[in-house]
């Protein structure tokens, strides 16, 4: 039975990252570029255009993974590690877990206690705006190297300046530490984000099985960080009958996306 649980996980990421690319390749067919375009995935670049643009394209059910990181990353990393100790601060979150899991498994509550001190540590330094500010632009738009986040919603692409969206989310987002909803569970384990006291996207530690351990999610959920956008970023300009435009995106490509 675990094993079955494992491939349908499998298949199901399979299935979002073909989605994405379709979604990609569709968006770039919209921009005028045609069925082969390029991309650069590992900088978050879904698409680059003719004029060296690039775009972020996301899409999704409910839940965008902007990142998943394990201990690697995070110690070869310059820019998460010259953030005020945020990425040393998030090895430690890792490092509250043992190197085997079978270990972890063993007396999962040790652990998760000592999972409490570094996630605190996390919420305290993120919510400075400053350090906010500057990890969501690492996380989502490599430190300013995409321009553009598009969100793929209803058959429509809406289409956002990176800085505007770093912006919205920085001066709207209340940075928590999660709390224990059910017995067994424990307060601390996450940092969470939230928006008029909803949830819109949280940072925690995967240890769900021996491919996800000792990893870093942080997540942003679909509909709440659209909705956010959409409210925060004005005016909006419908382009193309699946294209709108927001803020300072309408003056930047306005020129170039004409029919």
């Amino acid at each position: 039975m675990p094993h079955k649980k494992k491939a349908m996980t499998s298949q199901k990421t399979s299935f979002v990252k073909r989605q994405g690319h379709i979604d990609a390749r569709q968006f770039a067919e919209i921009l005028g570029i045609g069925k082969e375009f390029r991309s650069d995935p590992t900088a978050k670049k879904d698409v680059i255009d003719n004029f060296g643009y690039s775009y972020s394209v996301k899409s999704g059910q409910k839940k965008w993974q902007i990142f998943l990181y394990g201990e690697s990353r995070f110690k070869r990393d310059f820019t998460f590690r010259s953030m005020n100790g945020l990425g040393n601060i998030l090895l430690r979150c890792i490092e509250a877990f043992p190197p085997a899991r079978a270990e972890y498994l063993k007396n999962k509550k040790i652990y998760k206690e000592k999972l409490k001190i570094p996630m605190r540590r996390l919420c305290q330094k993120l919510r400075q705006k400053r350090l906010l500010a500057g990890f969501i632009d690492k996380s989502m738009f490599n430190s300013g190297e995409v321009d553009f986040l598009v969100v793929k919603q209803e058959g429509k692409f809406h289409v956002f300046t990176g800085n505007e969206v770093v912006e919205a989310l920085v001066e709207n987002i209340k940075v928590e530490n999660s709390k224990a909803k059910t017995k067994g569970q424990l307060d601390d384990q996450k940092v969470v984000f939230k928006v008029e006291g909803k949830t819109i996207g949280e940072i925690e530690i995967r240890n769900d099985s021996e491919i996800h351990y000792r990893e870093v999610k942080f997540w942003l959920a679909k509909n709440q960080t659209l909705n956010l956008l959409i409210a925060k970023i004005t005016p909006s300009k419908k382009l193309k009958e699946n294209l709108i435009l927001y803020g300072a995106a309408i003056k930047k490509l306005s020129k170039y996306l004409r029919d």
